[in-house]
């Protein structure tokens, strides 16, 4: 075939391709419509409370509310530092989320690789419960919780927040799914060579598994950055408040709440979490993409 008739062909594959975009009408536009929606529908509520923490309180009580702010004010964070312990109340949302996190980095990933690739009497049995315990509400082990918590002392403490979320059943699965798909032979062979268990988990196994930890690590610092119902039962000494139960507790009076401070301590919230997102998302990408190729 001349070069002539092999570019006309490659033409006319183009034009009959249905994804093809050489004729111009073919193009996806109701794929981008539909994205474009979907994206607004996710930024929304973030773009609603940056622009909401600009307001004045007048102008959030508004009807009909107003998108953009009349006269754009920083007045809710001055406000927010000054009502607020925020420095005090900010380390303790940090240093719970950041214990809790690796807690759950180290403790899951040892127990997913012993579900994983050890064999035990009771494998079965243990990796069921541990399935099983996803079912089950957290609020249902609230109370029981609590009551082991004052039995144990522990009640008004940073131990308290810490403790009860050092190893959740969901990174224990996750772990385990994603240690599954390691070669068994490359773990037999350093085991041949004289390695330890503790060994191949340190040297082999945590390096192949660097995207999973970061995934469980982005879900489990959201969660317990997050968490609000536990450390408000649990802790009694505002100065151990993290900052969600601080904000509840000085923004939300008995007869109305200051949404103008909610506003801004939402919009400090958001921010660290965003931060450990974009640290770890190139690993949570890979994570993904890993997964969807496991067969």
């Amino acid at each position: 075939m001349s070069a002539a008739g092999l570019t006309r062909a490659r033409r006319v594959t183009a034009r009959e391709t249905p994804l093809g975009t050489a004729v111009g009408d073919r193009r996806p536009w109701g794929l981008y419509i539909a994205l474009s929606l979907g994206l607004l529908l996710m930024i929304g509520p973030f773009l609603w409370m940056l622009l909401g923490s600009l307001k004045t309180q007048r102008e959030l009580l508004a009807s009909p509310p107003t998108l953009l702010p009349e006269a754009p004010t920083l007045d809710n964070f001055s406000r927010m530092f000054e009502r607020l312990d925020f420095a005090q109340f900010f380390f303790n949302s940090a240093f719970v989320a950041v214990v809790v996190t690796l807690a759950n980095l180290l403790f899951c990933s040892m127990a997913g690789y012993a579900l994983a690739k050890l064999h035990f009497a009771g494998k079965r049995g243990i990796f069921g419960l541990v399935v099983a315990t996803l079912m089950v509400p957290g609020s249902v082990t609230l109370v029981p919780l609590f009551v082991l918590m004052s039995k144990l002392g522990l009640i008004n403490s940073y131990a308290a927040v810490i403790l009860p979320f050092a190893a959740g059943a969901f990174g224990v699965f996750l772990m385990r799914q994603f240690m599954i798909g390691l070669p068994d032979e490359l773990l037999d062979a350093a085991r041949i060579d004289g390695a330890s268990e503790w060994r191949i988990f340190r040297s082999i196994v945590i390096p192949l598994v660097k995207p999973a930890l970061a995934a469980l690590g982005i879900f489990q610092f959201l969660a317990s950055w997050n968490n609000f119902l536990w450390p408000l039962v649990a802790l009694t000494d505002e100065s151990k408040y993290t900052l969600p139960v601080a904000l509840a507790t000085f923004a939300i009076g008995q007869n109305k709440a200051d949404f103008g401070l909610l506003m801004a301590g939402s919009v400090a919230l958001v921010f660290p979490v965003i931060a450990v997102f974009l640290i770890l998302q190139r690993q949570f990408t890979q994570s993904i993409a890993m997964t969807g190729l496991k067969g």
